[in-house]
């Protein structure tokens, strides 16, 4: 699919998930055929005339200038995440050239120093699809420790997050809300997409995923778009059993995003996290839970790294 059909897409879909009273746009109590609003409506929102929009919708003008897009985001109820992918689509239509692919994933210097810094703490790099690049011991054992820890090494074999989270039973189980973490890792999918309009490897990911799962596909179709950059997720472990974390996408910069999970300190999901990094470097259970004054230590973890 190219960029010119996805803007398209996306704006008739957002526009039929706008109701008219979101916006307040009077229907007088009639019966619409349809939901959401109409392209009129949504050009008389945005100031922009109805022919222009319509040429938009339909993949017909690729001139449309900052100014009408932040209009139209405006008309739309569009958030920050949501209007840099619409600024993405658009750029696509205007660079209609075929772009260079983007280059082989590596785990960057950068990356690296990260996750040594991070050896107490769940810790993954990911690279723009999602592909595990590297992960610390407590990395692998809480988001994928019935997987081999060396997978990351090895290019064709690396695991890849959004695979896991549709095609994998024991990662959806790891989810007590499976669809908020689902709906998380489509939307920023969506993001990326846009910004990556030809590379070669993420849209057969896509396609893989539409062809092979049911639910991909819907949330696919629905357009919503999100930045994985905080969120908090309950998740049942098989070694440590319930525990709540926050998983933070930690950028600095282009390049692979280090994806951390924190608990709170002193809690019962501490408590779990003590226990699975005592399992995995094989120390003995303290006489003692852990507290903000007094801290349990482990062992530095090993890292995989491409």
């Amino acid at each position: 699919m190219n960029g010119k059909s996805r803007l398209g897409d996306f704006l008739h879909t957002r526009r039929s998930q706008l109701r008219p009273e979101d916006v307040g746009v009077p229907t007088y109590g009639e019966r619409r055929r349809v939901p959401g609003l109409r392209r009129e409506e949504l050009a008389l929102l945005a100031g922009v005339s109805v022919s222009y929009y319509t040429r938009l919708e339909q993949g017909q003008s690729l001139s449309a200038s900052p100014e009408v897009l932040d209009a139209i985001a405006g008309a739309l109820r569009l958030d920050e995440s949501e209007q840099r992918y619409l600024y993405d689509l658009a750029q696509a239509d205007r660079q209609r050239t075929r772009s260079r692919r983007p280059a082989p994933e590596r785990v960057t210097a950068a990356a690296g120093q990260l996750l040594d810094a991070l050896a107490d703490a769940p810790a993954i790099v990911l690279g723009r699809r999602g592909d595990v690049l590297a992960w610390n011991r407590l990395g692998h054992a809480l988001f994928a420790g019935h997987l081999d820890p060396g997978a990351p090494d090895h290019p064709g074999r690396r695991p890849n997050m959004a695979r896991l989270v549709f095609l994998d039973g024991h990662t959806r189980d790891l989810y007590v809300d499976w669809p908020a973490k689902a709906r998380a890792v489509v939307g920023n999918l969506r993001l990326v997409a846009a910004q990556y309009p030809q590379d070669p490897a993420l849209h057969a990911l896509l396609g893989e995923l539409s062809a092979t799962n049911a639910e991909f596909a819907s949330l696919w179709a629905d357009h919503r778009v999100k930045a994985c950059t905080v969120a908090t997720y309950e998740m049942r472990h098989p070694l440590v059993g319930p525990l709540t974390v926050v998983q933070q996408t930690l950028s600095h910069g282009p390049g692979p995003t280090v994806v951390a999970a924190t608990t709170e300190a002193g809690s019962p999901s501490r408590a779990a996290l003590t226990l699975l990094a005592q399992a995995v470097t094989g120390t003995t259970a303290p006489a003692a839970p852990a507290t903000p004054s007094t801290p349990i230590r482990t062992g530095h973890p090993r890292t995989t790294r491409a």
